[in-house]
């Protein structure tokens, strides 16, 4: 029985290739609460989750595309000094949002700061990484 579009709680562990782990649920104690196939999730936890039974436990590995996509360059941007408010306060690493179309806000990372201006990445930070998910169906609550 499919758990598309059923409201299910699942716990999580989530490594990259090399082993190390970028989030979990158990470290938090609580499992994730989602509509199963509801674009809340990416493409490929969603995939995984759709024809499991309470109490099911699974491994799986979903390539970039099927998670947070392939990294691109178009995203990766430059501001000239002049356009940037505040400069002197901003500095590599910081998480910045812009202002996207309908003035949804874009979380960027900055990755540069010169005297000429700021290049930020709006990439997701997982963007170009395949992911690794030990899953377990905790509730389907309908």
């Amino acid at each position: 029985m499919s758990n598309e579009g059923k409201k299910v709680r699942a716990h999580y562990r989530g490594t990259l290739d090399d082993g190390t782990q970028f989030d979990s649920s158990y470290d938090r104690g609580e499992p994730l609460e989602f509509t199963c196939c509801a674009h809340q999730m990416i493409p490929g936890f969603d995939a995984a989750v759709k024809d499991m039974k309470v109490g099911e436990k699974k491994t799986v590995h979903i390539p970039c595309a099927e998670a947070y996509g392939e990294r691109r360059e178009d995203l990766v941007m430059f501001f000239p000094a002049a356009q940037v408010p505040n400069i002197d306060q901003i500095h590599v690493g910081d998480k910045l949002a812009l202002s996207g179309a309908g003035g949804q806000p874009v979380p960027v990372t900055v990755v540069e700061v010169t005297p000429e201006g700021v290049k930020i990445d709006a990439n997701h930070e997982m963007a170009g990484k395949d992911l690794n998910f030990e899953i377990e169906l905790v509730e389907v609550l309908g």
